[in-house]
């Protein structure tokens, strides 16, 4: 037999989706993509330091979500940046793991910087 609670966690649900993120549909997408950007950023040894970065699992889950929000609203962003959307993508795919060789961490970390330093300029 099913309990019936399910039921009452029906009532509260809203009627405009959201994504899993918090975000809501509506939400602006280059506001959306930026603030994932800036949020990661802040566990980022200043550029030109990626050889010393430390992957540790708290910049791995802000990559993964700046992959996830990239995901849900990349597509949205202006067409010029769409290439830059595609790259972060793909790094922020690969970095998101946790047992990447520390040379492919570092590569796609420079490649990962380069796009979304794209995203953010093409955004302004």
């Amino acid at each position: 037999m099913i309990p019936a609670l399910l039921v009452g966690c029906q009532g509260n649900a809203s009627s405009t989706a959201k994504y899993s993120t918090g975000g809501d549909p509506t939400d602006d997408p280059c506001a959306r993509v930026v603030s994932a950007i800036g949020y990661a950023g802040l566990l980022l040894e200043p550029k030109g330091q990626e050889d010393r970065q430390n992957f540790e699992d708290a910049l791995i889950g802000r990559l993964a979500e700046a992959r996830g929000i990239t995901l849900e609203y990349g597509d949205r962003l202006p067409q010029s940046l769409h290439g830059a959307a595609e790259r972060v993508k793909t790094a922020t795919g690969g970095l998101s793991k946790g047992d990447l060789p520390r040379e492919r961490q570092v590569a796609l970390l420079k490649q990962y910087r380069v796009a979304a330093d794209e995203i953010v300029a093409g955004c302004k």
